[in-house]
């Protein structure tokens, strides 16, 4: 299957590995570019610019197709070395980036001065026309649905992606919601040129987390998610637990006094401990409704094979047979 997305970044299928926080290690990203798709490594997970620096180099051992590097730019009384990160994946030698979270405008012109490819994850039409007038080169479009941050808007991708095809001229994939054939084949109906896929992945078995984790994904349904953060206009959908009831219960109880350390012993330090070790009820984890489609746990290539097998089938069989 060809697409604007295929060609812009020399991948077979037009199906991405978003960033996602202690997941998208060298293992996961080389999983998804073997199989034809485009993987992703998640920088800030790496922690200094040196440890993104090994484990770009780690993920080369382990694949020669095309990979990028995920750098989210969040609003931090610290905030991590980002011109080092930004200098690391220029030096570094990768050719895709995928950015989120603040504008990145600050950092495009030396990546494209380095001839890097840039897309950005968006959860609104106007932060993807941002997006395209500082120049990046492709935009994620992130429906209410999404695992993470989905946004202030509450607008789901069947609008969402429509609206998105309406207005921009550059590629954009679909984000938050996808699973599978079905979700390609529809993201192509609305306008996208791909798809990309996070809470998918973890349920594969190349992910590079715990196996509570993946059971817990094949488990959950399509109302096991939760929004937290709303008081704090910095809304997260995460996979229901003991810890995110006990955040929803501050969340309440303190009302506009909420504040982010209030809730902070149920966020900060959470994914080692989820991902590594398989405590499943340590905290806040990221999580989209789209698990209630994960019946399974395949390899990456069998996972990727088997969406664009049946897209096959959707589009030349099903869709061609009601005409």
């Amino acid at each position: 299957m060809k697409t604007r997305i295929t060609e812009l970044f020399g991948i077979q299928h037009p199906i991405i590995q978003g960033g996602m926080h202690y997941v998208g290690l060298a293992e996961m990203a080389a999983a998804v570019s073997n199989a034809g798709g485009l993987g992703i490594i998640t920088g800030l997970t790496q922690g200094t610019p040196d440890g993104l620096a090994a484990e770009i180099e780690r993920c080369r051992t382990m694949t020669a197709k095309p990979f990028g590097v995920n750098l989210t730019f969040l609003p931090s009384i610290k905030p991590p070395d980002y011109p080092g990160f930004v200098r690391t994946i220029i030096d570094s030698g990768v050719t895709i980036i995928e950015t989120a979270g603040n504008n990145p405008a600050q950092y495009l012109p030396v990546l494209k001065e380095a001839g890097i490819k840039v897309i950005h994850k968006c959860t609104s039409v106007r932060h993807a026309l941002k997006a395209q007038t500082i120049g990046c080169d492709a935009v994620s479009v992130d429906g209410f649905e999404c695992g993470g941050h989905p946004g202030e808007d509450d607008v789901p991708n069947f609008i969402l992606l429509p609206r998105a095809a309406e207005e921009l001229d550059i590629p954009f994939v679909s984000s938050g919601g996808m699973a599978d054939a079905r979700s390609l084949v529809a993201s192509l109906a609305m306008g996208a040129e791909g798809m990309n896929m996070g809470t998918r992945f973890i349920a594969t078995q190349e992910a590079p987390v715990h196996e509570n984790v993946k059971q817990a994904l094949v488990a959950a349904s399509e109302l096991d998610t939760r929004l937290i953060m709303r008081p704090l206009r910095n809304t997260e959908r995460v996979l229901n637990n003991a810890a995110v009831e006990k955040l929803l219960e501050k969340e309440k109880a303190l009302g506009p006094k909420l504040e982010f350390n209030d809730i902070a012993e149920e966020l900060v330090g959470v994914y080692p401990k989820v991902m590594q070790k398989g405590d499943l009820d340590a905290g806040g984890w990221s999580c989209g409704m789209v698990a209630g489609l994960v019946h399974d746990i395949p390899t990456v290539k069998e996972l990727i094979d088997r969406i664009m097998r049946e897209a096959d089938e959707l589009i030349h069989q099903r869709l061609a047979s009601l005409f």
